[in-house]
């Protein structure tokens, strides 16, 4: 099963993320197959920006967001 999910990145006790297609299987930090974005909660008001084209084209192939993807996609205005 491939999932979209968050890769922690940055330093400790300042992370980002970014929003990555992976399979379900593999380690947090692991291998990806695709990164569609970013996610920094760091600055206000938190920062999304995640690529449409590329969300929409792997929702639409069946990956399964995790539930923050999911409000983080849905803040983004994309929708399955």
């Amino acid at each position: 099963m491939v999932k979209i999910r968050l890769r922690r990145m940055g330093k400790k006790k300042a992370p980002y993320y970014r929003v990555i297609v992976a399979d379900a299987r593999s380690p947090r930090d692991g291998r990806c197959i695709e990164e569609i974005g970013i996610y920094d909660p760091n600055t206000d008001p938190a920062t999304v920006r995640i690529d449409e084209e590329l969300a929409k084209k792997w929702l639409g192939t069946g990956a399964q967001p995790t539930e923050v993807v999911a409000k983080l996609l849905k803040i983004a205005g994309i929708e399955k």
